[in-house]
């Protein structure tokens, strides 16, 4: 009974649907767009924004999908359409099964928003042997030798985004217009179809004037938001007729359900093969781990980030570059100290648990004391440099914990560059302390209101500005997450913790460390810390991250592989490809994904990667502060909890858990390195509230 009842609601709202792709073709659309959502939509405004995440709140996915355009068809729907959205919902569902079951039930292509070219070989081979299109954008910022190659390898017609930015209205058609269609026209003879910020009649006919279509998205999507309940299928009719200029109902010939793409339909350029597009791959470096990294962006970024591969190998090659780079060691607070931790080795030796013949050394990098407060300044010099040396002038970049984002505002005041800095509000009302210190520098706080408001959807709004200012910023990211060249950059900049820590394990130790250890979120001081170790078989390597029940933050041990944020990597995500929510309490750990290079060390087996709660996390963070007595820039953050003496990261405090229970199991001569990577008093406030939750006190005989 209770079955037949959801039924009845389903076909009511599939009806709905249908109802609506039958009043576009009616009301003039020659080809329609179906969006699939996404959790995640990182180049769209908010207007496509909530409709994603209202599609979700209705469990829309792609199986649902393919049932509204099949009924559709059953109707009489004879109007091409094209699945529109991001990549990773439809890696997840298969892409050959999303082919195959495109062509049964009258899909005639896809517009993969965030798979250029470079990244989807398989899928386009696909769509050819099945007839179907992959069609390619072009933005403004494409160079004239990327759009021989894309013009090259289009086989319907291509998809040219009239201005930078995110999805949304304009006030008018960009003046420019003209001269960009105009750079396609030298290279091809194939149909444009032009989109971004089209929403009126007026809009419609200068665009029409320069192109042989016109796509119109976000104005849609407002339309059916506000037409009346029951009439959204006449209002996008009469909408679609209204803007095209028709007087009467728009009818179709011919039944576009089964037209094959016409792969000599081409154009008048030098042909290519659709699939030998690695002969115009432009990479210097290798973008990927194994199967793991990639550049899944938005056209609008891609020759940026090509730029910024250029730019760091010429630098990465220039010993100028690292005299320049080294010249701020005084600045960064470098080398950073390695100190023994004897209090804490002593306890763990004396513990009933731990074997009379256990407890290893455990040795501390101080990237904590570095300025700023954390490891994150090494990177933000580094990219800082790089972006000068390619002209930018303007920084934004992304922050969970907020030491990346005080470090990147630190620099930018320090260079004299404007900064932005997007925090989740979540994320800002529990590092406040770290807002105001970013504001105190000079930044521009962000608050992001979307998704979870924490990391994830602070990385959002970064690339969505970042897509909209590509010409005259630099997205200065802080993990070692994001497309190619990123992942490799921060590892480069960060990689002078590991390698200070080898020269220093020799040097105060007589050998280096049988074992290393660091926190994971995104990954930067881990992989920073790990590179210079990875080559040494016989020196175990362990990553943490911050675990717990249903919610938690541990990528690599309950995570599947997926593409988010410009990578391929280890994501949380449900079984339709959308991203899950994510729990830490600490706010750097806080992400439902990993660097790239992290997952590709998991599945070779080299380091081993283990999750630890919050109230195992809390406990670590204890024992440091009360047995070594570390104390903070910040004497009054101490004050604030009483007795705690030492202030090491949350974050940190994952490892330092997980280390002492190492030690315990390991022989008294072997020694343990464990990157701090971060000073404490950020978390003040989160270990005083949790505290009481879990149990545990502060005080001289807590």
């Amino acid at each position: 009974m209770a079955d037949a009842l959801k039924r009845v609601f389903q076909q009511a709202k599939e009806k709905k649907t249908v109802d609506i792709l039958l009043g576009l073709e009616e009301g003039g659309a020659d080809i329609i767009e179906f969006g699939i959502p996404f959790t995640d939509p990182l180049a769209d405004g908010p207007v496509i924004q909530e409709s994603n995440n209202e599609a979700l709140k209705h469990k829309i996915d792609i199986d649902q999908s393919l049932s509204f355009i099949s009924q559709a068809r059953a109707r009489g729907l004879k109007a091409p359409v094209l699945f529109m959205g991001y990549y990773n919902p439809m890696l997840i569902y298969g892409e050959e099964k999303l082919v195959e079951n495109c062509k049964k039930i009258g899909v005639n292509g896809f517009i993969v928003v965030d798979l250029p070219p470079e990244e989807s070989d398989h899928l386009r081979k696909l769509c050819t042997q099945h007839g179907l299109s992959y069609v390619p954008l072009i933005a403004p910022s494409t160079t004239e030798t990327r759009i021989q190659h894309l013009s090259r390898i289009s086989d319907s017609f291509i998809y040219i985004v009239s201005r930078l930015g995110t999805t949304g209205f304009r006030d008018e058609v960009d003046k420019k217009l003209p001269e960009l269609v105009g750079r396609v026209r030298k290279y091809t003879n194939i149909p444009l179809a032009v989109g971004f910020g089209v929403s009126t009649k007026e809009h419609f006919q200068i665009v029409a004037s320069h192109a042989d279509g016109v796509v119109i998205g976000t104005k849609i999507v407002h339309v059916l938001k506000s037409a009346e309940k029951g009439k959204r299928a006449e209002s996008v009719k009469a909408y679609a007729s209204e803007v095209c200029g028709l007087s009467s109902g728009h009818k179709y010939e011919v039944d576009n359900m089964n037209v094959k793409v016409d792969q000599n339909i081409q154009n008048d350029c030098v042909k290519t093969d659709v699939m030998t597009t690695d002969k115009n791959v432009p990479y210097i470096l290798s973008p990927r781990f194994g199967e793991f990294g990639g550049q899944y962006v938005p056209e609008a970024l891609f020759d940026c980030i090509i730029e910024l591969e250029k730019a760091f190998v010429e630098a990465k090659n220039d010993p100028n570059f690292w005299k320049e780079y080294k010249s701020y060691y005084d600045y960064m607070g470098r080398e950073s100290k390695l100190q023994f931790a004897d209090r804490l080795t002593d306890a763990i030796r004396a513990d009933k648990s731990t074997d009379p013949m256990n407890g290893a050394r455990i040795w501390l990098k101080r990237e904590d004391l570095n300025h700023t407060g954390s490891h994150k300044i090494n990177n933000a010099i580094g990219q800082v440099l790089l972006a000068k040396r390619i002209g930018k002038t303007r920084i934004i970049a992304e922050t969970g914990a907020g030491q990346h984002g005080v470090a990147t505002a630190t620099v930018c005041a320090k260079f004299g560059l404007k900064c932005v800095v997007y925090m989740g509000s979540k994320d800002a009302k529990r590092q406040a302390l770290n807002v105001f210190r970013m504001q105190l520098l000079g930044a521009t706080v962000v608050p992001v209101d979307s998704g979870s408001q924490t990391l994830k959807d602070a990385i959002n709004e970064a690339m969505r500005d970042w897509v909209t200012n590509v010409q005259n910023t630099h997205y200065l990211v802080g993990s070692a997450i994001g497309p190619h060249p990123f992942p490799i950059m921060v590892r480069e900049f960060q990689s002078v913790i590991g390698k200070e820590a080898r020269e220093q394990m020799l040097k105060k130790a007589g050998k280096l460390p049988d074992l290393v250890i660091a926190c994971v979120g995104g990954g930067s001081n881990a992989i920073g810390t790990f590179a210079p170790f990875v080559d040494d078989k016989d020196i175990k390597i362990v990553g943490v991250e911050a675990g717990g029940d249903e919610r938690h933050s541990a990528t690599l041990s309950a995570g599947k592989p997926g593409v988010l944020h410009g990578t391929r990597t280890y994501l949380l995500q449900n079984d339709k490809g959308q991203i899950n929510d994510t729990h830490s309490i600490s706010a750097g750990l806080d992400y439902p994904g990993v660097g790239p290079e992290h997952s590709w060390l998991k599945d070779t087996g080299r380091v081993e990667y283990v999750a630890v709660t919050d109230k195992e996390a809390l406990i670590g963070f204890k024992m440091m502060s009360q047995l070594e007595g570390i104390i903070p820039e910040s004497s009054s953050c101490v004050s604030a909890i009483n007795a705690f003496n030492i202030q090491t990261a949350l974050e940190t405090s994952h490892a330092i858990y997980h280390a002492i229970q190492l030690a315990r199991k390991m022989r008294k001569d072997q020694d343990i390195l464990l990157c701090v990577s971060g000073r404490g008093d950020k978390d003040v406030d989160s270990v005083k509230e949790a505290l009481p939750k879990y149990g545990l006190q502060v005080g001289p005989d807590s």
